[in-house]
């Protein structure tokens, strides 16, 4: 019965269990062995199970009580993290953190400052959301995310405030098997209208703009690693972000493709750190922008 259930009574039965008796329990808490008790005899009644076998000189742990000790840390553990976000947020840090992140975006160049952002504010509540091109800025302008690590294109809306990270180089790619791979001379626009280009597109928004189109047949793909499977499988070709296919080109597992007068900006594609204009960041995404652009930032 969860509304007769206690805090202190699950510490109690847990300083049982880590201690190993109830003596050496009230020890630990600081109270006298009857308190420690009555406090288990009282979760035992309002929960109607037994937690202790106590025919023998020491009580032990029943089967059920070993599984609610473990049960009981992860409560507490909760609790703990309840009171933290509270404690956090009383002191002007935001509830919660919430990034939108694009698939092409290369992760390895996030997680150091992420892991700094964790030792600084360790009960700040981070969550991610990675979805289709454009999807970051519809959960910027739906208020579903605070701050976006994404593309823009193709420019910045005057709605949003962004921030040049770092450019992500586009490859042209396709599998040894592809027709266009075998062609022994450079690609051109008219070889690429009669092959599937398989695409990164938003689930919500899926004929919304799209950029670097060069065949009427399209495969609409949300998922980066899907399309890579289906790439691998010679369904079609793509441009995919250099750092994740420089493996697969060296092996022979992938070709480059040499387009002719390839469209395709020869700098990349920018990745910015974006937000609303009318929304102020927290101190926790405030730092986490502040961070990216001192260890990433072209500007």
């Amino acid at each position: 019965m969860i509304g007769s259930l206690s805090l202190d009574q699950l510490r109690v039965l847990i300083a049982i269990a880590d201690a190993g008796s109830f003596s050496a329990a009230g020890r630990a808490l600081g109270r006298v062995q009857s308190a420690i008790s009555q406090a288990i005899a009282t979760l035992e009644a309002t929960q109607g199970v037994a937690l202790f076998d106590r025919n023998s000189y020491r009580p032990r742990l029943t089967e059920t009580g070993r599984v609610l000790v473990d049960q009981a840390r992860l409560v507490l553990a909760s609790a703990a993290r309840f009171e933290a976000v509270a404690a956090g947020t009383r002191a002007g840090l935001e509830p919660e953190l919430t990034l939108a992140i694009d698939p092409l975006v290369p992760s390895a160049l996030l997680i150091d400052s992420l892991r700094a952002l964790n030792e600084t504010y360790p009960d700040l509540p981070i969550s991610f959301s990675t979805e289709g091109l454009g999807g970051s800025l519809r959960r910027l302008r739906d208020d579903a995310a605070s701050l976006a690590i994404c593309l823009l294109l193709p420019a910045v809306p005057d709605d949003i405030v962004a921030y040049p990270l770092l450019n992500v180089a586009m490859c042209p790619v396709a599998a040894p098997g592809h027709p266009l791979a075998s062609l022994k001379r450079r690609i051109t626009r008219d070889d690429l209208a009669t092959h599937v280009q398989l695409v990164l597109s938003d689930p919500v928004t899926p004929d919304g703009a799209n950029y670097g189109l060069s065949s009427a047949r399209l495969w609409r793909f949300v998922d980066l690693g899907r399309r890579l499977d289906f790439l691998l499988a010679g369904f079609g070709w793509c441009r995919m972000p250099e750092h994740l296919v420089v493996d697969l080109l060296a092996n022979g597992k992938l070709i480059a493709l040499q387009i002719e007068d390839d469209s395709a900006p020869a700098a990349g594609l920018t990745i910015y750190a974006a937000h609303r204009r009318d929304r102020v960041l927290g101190p926790g995404g405030r730092w986490l922008l502040n961070t990216l652009r001192s260890r990433l930032g072209n500007d």
